[in-house]
């Protein structure tokens, strides 16, 4: 990439910006660090290349509000691992990317700044997927050439899917979450979305680092053992849930996916790809499992937004009322507010044992089931592996088109499980932490494959995808 190619992209971001709602923070002054193509620093493996930071990521130059009114202007006093790394490879920060509040949403509708609309539909109020629907449309619109979001649930892959570009959800631990603000800490993994694959492979390995001030990071010699076992392969054996397709978790698929997915499974086949029918039936619990560890988690760590520790004070003087902090969380959207009353729900004593724990334990059995039907053990837990097993599993990453931001307004109080259910064919990995990369079904259409692999056979996923997205779509 060019000077005057990344100037260009900063040029089009204001004009953008109006159409689309993309960023929560544009920095204005980055046109003066691009560096001449004769400059030294110019060879850096990202230099040239602008990309947009989600707003949960925290940056030391720029706010980072989570999309929420309680972290208005809040700035940190250090960057997050992720965004050092960028920095140092010669990555252009052009600002912070839009969110649903706290990364709780997929649909994008759901951030104090307003919702984020869909550049697929230049002329129509559609939303962009979420929860990192800004970093998908910052792509999408060519805003920069990559950005980063989170996936805790499905939040970098289901905007990838409704904008139709790539979405890269890594194996849990390989991104250090230092810098994240926490949502559920045992979900939320770093993502990268890009249009080109092998850019989105460059900014992985720039990325794809031990991390000391991260507990959750994967060490040095898990990393080699995991890399000493992924070979490149010309065809692979490949998995198809039943569940992805027909049954337990959606009864009938849209009209307008069947067809497409039929030819390209059929075109899978021409290539030489091995398909096997395959069965995960716990993944029929993967949304009650998430949607009651998840807001357990954010419950914990979002009581910090007090108006002391964190997050915008109350305006009231007078603390005898006892309503101080009542009017501090008040700070929070709706839909915050609903999944912090589920968590501590969840975590109450009375239902503790048969919400939380049950939930955890479930969701022990999807991931024993995700690991007996790949070749490969899963070394973070010990599994033994299947020498009959797959390499691969394969499956839609969205049930239907992306809908209408009116539509999301008009149901969102009486019906907000509408919503939850666009998360059900993306839900499933990240209960198991696994790699997946979602990838467009047909070029320039709202609709997502996702394919995934073993804990931590991200090379796997993303050689695959080479060989599956390099056809005529």
């Amino acid at each position: 990439m060019s000077s005057k190619a990344a100037l260009k992209r900063i040029q089009l971001i204001p004009e953008l910006q109006k159409k689309y709602n993309i960023f929560t923070h544009i920095e204005n002054s980055v046109a003066e660090k691009v560096l001449p193509d004769d400059s030294n620093d110019s060879n850096a493996p990202l230099s040239h290349l602008v990309t947009g930071i989600k707003d949960n990521i925290v940056t030391y130059d720029m706010p980072t509000t989570c999309g929420s009114k309680i972290l208005l202007d809040y700035i940190s006093p250090f960057d997050a691992t992720c965004v050092k790394l960028l920095r140092d490879a010669g990555a252009l920060l052009v600002g912070k990317t839009n969110l649903d509040e706290f990364g709780m949403g997929s649909a994008g509708t759901h951030s104090h700044f307003g919702p984020v609309r869909n550049p697929l539909f230049p002329n129509e109020n559609v939303v962009a997927g979420g929860s990192s629907s800004g970093s998908a449309a910052a792509v999408a619109a060519g805003a920069v050439d990559f950005a980063l979001g989170t996936d805790t649930g499905g939040s970098v892959r289901l905007p990838a899917a409704y904008t139709s570009i790539l979405g890269f959800k890594p194996s849990y631990g390989r991104i250090s979450r230092y810098g994240v603000i926490a949502y559920a800490q045992s979900l939320d993994t770093v993502g990268i979305l890009a249009k080109d694959l092998s850019l989105l492979r460059k900014v992985f390995r720039v990325l794809d680092k031990y991390d000391e001030k991260d507990p959750t990071s994967l060490d040095n010699e898990l990393r080699a053992a995991i890399s000493n076992r992924c070979i490149k392969r010309n065809t692979y054996k490949i998995g198809i849930p039943r569940e992805f397709i027909q049954g337990s978790l959606t009864k009938e698929l849209a009209k307008e996916l069947t067809e497409p997915l039929s030819n390209f499974l059929k075109k899978l086949l021409q290539q030489g790809h091995e398909l096997y029918p395959v069965s995960i039936p716990s993944t029929k619990f993967a949304l009650p499992i998430y949607f009651t560890i998840s807001p357990a988690e954010a419950a914990s760590n979002l009581a910090r937004y007090d108006g002391i520790r964190y997050g915008t004070r109350s305006e009231k003087n007078d603390l005898e009322d006892g309503t101080f902090f009542s009017s501090t969380r008040d700070a929070f959207g709706q839909v915050v507010k609903d999944r912090l009353v589920l968590g501590n729900y969840s975590l109450c004593s009375e239902t503790f044992k048969d919400s939380y724990i049950r939930a955890q334990k479930l969701r022990v059995k999807i991931i024993d089931e995700f690991d007996s039907i790949f070749r490969f053990p899963n070394l973070l837990t010990g599994s033994e592996g299947n020498a009959y097993g797959l390499d691969l599993i394969l499956g839609l990453t969205n049930d239907g088109l992306p809908q209408s931001i009116d539509y999301y307004n008009e149901k969102k109080i009486s019906s907000p499980t509408n919503e939850y259910k666009n998360d059900i064919f993306v839900t499933p990995m990240s209960l198991a932490g696994l790699p997946v990369i979602s990838f467009p079904l047909l070029k320039g259409k709202p609709l997502g494959i996702q394919i995934a692999g073993q804990y931590g056979d991200d090379s796997t996923v993303l050689d695959a995808c080479s060989l599956l997205v390099d056809r005529d779509n």
